[in-house]
């Protein structure tokens, strides 16, 4: 590595020379005076302002100090970062940060701004992917250090400190805080790309509630994973952890989310029962969605038992709107309640194919068309019991005097002659008394008392 080394040493010293220039030796060009335009009662000429000196640049550090700006640091720090990448080219970005400086910079911004150059010369060349994470688990090290966060342990005691973590979790490291800290593999940060490493920045790392800096580093994170699940026992807790860092094994979102956290909510989805066909059920129910949403959980929702588009409801004697105003509430909610506000809440709709909505309802995600009956953010699809799939068509067909809209056509439920594969799987028939009823392709819907 030394004829690499000595070659980019000198490079170095070829290219940023004139940063380097001392103060007192700087050349300091004369003021340029330029005749101007000026009006019939002057005759005064103006100075341009000299250009300015790079020597005399000042950097604002992370504990709020300031410096001389020294490029040679910037060098070394994504030589240092490029070790063992033999596709990069290291003074490349440097280069580039260098460009960027100006008098009273961050230190946070230039560092921001060679993640930035690495990560856009990853089309040219993969390796500066792994680049551009290197220098963002070096800048997200900076970010816990600079908050006098110096290992794992401590790293907890400030979380339950803010209020974040659990009491558990917190006894658990304090009794072995050594063997945790001494298992903490800084290097396994390396086998992240990118955009791996930055969703976990943006995403997963616990924040200050205030400040909004990252409390934890990605080994951290990990390794307070495994202290959440390991049940208490040390040696499980690290082995998970091996898994976790090594990235053979990578648990769910909510987990990852909560885990340690005073609200452990651990599991991905769930699934909730359709609501019966009233505004209080409805209603309960998207305040159901909305607490398990909060908590990054994904939500699987039936809604057959509403009822249909054109429905008489008995209470007002008037006629129901159907579905899609309800679902377009649904949808409302999932966007606002948006997981933890760390991704986007996540909702699928189920309705049985025998629903008279379920032509409108098909049509919830298309891009064209009236956008009140349409629901962006939801997912949708169409239920299909297994023993309606096994069903011959010539019975499942629906009869041509059903109708939505008639109060005596109720859905009876019947088992198939033949066993059904699960003891709950029946099929709706709905038979039509009514004398008034307009024929339908389409399946009834319940008729409520409210």
């Amino acid at each position: 590595m030394q004829p690499l080394e000595n070659a980019i040493s000198e490079r170095v010293v070829a290219r940023v020379d004139a940063f380097n220039v001392p103060i007192e030796e700087a050349p300091v060009a004369e003021p340029a005076v330029v005749e101007h335009a000026a009006p019939a009662t002057s005759d005064e000429a103006f100075a341009l302002t000299p250009p300015h000196n790079p020597g005399q640049m000042r950097v604002t550090k992370r504990n709020g100090g300031q410096e001389i700006v020294d490029v040679n640091k910037i060098v070394r720090a994504v030589t240092r970062s490029a070790e063992g990448l033999h596709g990069v080219d290291p003074l490349r970005v440097a280069l580039k940060t260098i460009g960027g400086l100006y008098d009273g910079a961050t230190t946070q911004e230039l560092d921001q701004l060679s993640i930035r150059t690495a990560a856009a010369l990853t089309a040219e060349e993969p390796e500066y992917g792994q680049l551009a994470a290197r220098l963002l688990g070096a800048y997200i090290d900076k970010e816990v250090s600079g908050q006098e966060i110096q290992s794992f342990s401590q790293s907890i005691v400030r979380g339950a400190e803010l209020g974040i973590l659990n009491e558990r979790l917190r006894d658990f490291v304090a009794l072995n805080a050594r063997k945790l800290n001494d298992a903490i593999n800084t290097l396994a940060t390396r086998r992240f790309e990118y955009f791996g490493l930055r969703t976990v920045y943006d995403r997963y790392l616990l924040r200050h509630p205030q400040k909004r800096f990252v409390i934890e580093t990605p080994q951290h994170f990990f390794m307070r994973i495994a202290c959440a699940l390991g049940g208490n026992e040390i040696g499980e807790t690290l082995e998970l952890y091996r898994l976790l860092s090594s990235l053979e094994y990578i648990a769910s979102s909510p987990t990852l989310f909560n885990a340690g956290t005073n609200h452990e909510q651990l599991s991905s989805c769930y699934l909730l029962d359709s609501p019966i066909d009233s505004l209080e059920s409805i209603y309960d129910k998207y305040a159901d969605v909305a607490k398990l949403s909060k908590f990054a959980g994904g939500i699987g929702l039936a809604y057959t038992r509403v009822r249909s588009r054109g429905s008489l409801i008995k209470g007002t004697n008037g006629h129901s709107n159907g579905l899609l105003p309800w679902l377009k509430t649904l949808d409302a909610s999932v966007a606002a309640v948006n997981q933890g506000g760390k991704r986007k809440g996540a909702a699928c709709v189920y309705l049985e194919s025998w629903h008279a909505d379920i032509e409108d309802f098909l049509e919830l995600r298309d891009n064209t068309g009236d956008d009140a009956r349409r629901a962006h953010n939801l997912n949708i699809a169409n239920w299909i019991p297994d023993e309606f799939a096994a069903t011959p068509p010539a019975i499942r067909r629906p009869s041509p005097t059903m109708s939505s809209t008639c109060p005596t056509c109720a859905p009876r439920f019947w088992k198939s002659a033949r066993p059904p594969r699960r003891p709950s799987a029946i099929l709706a028939r709905s038979i039509c008394r009514g004398t008034s009823c307009v024929p339908k392709m389409a399946a009834t819907r319940l008729i409520s008392n409210s």
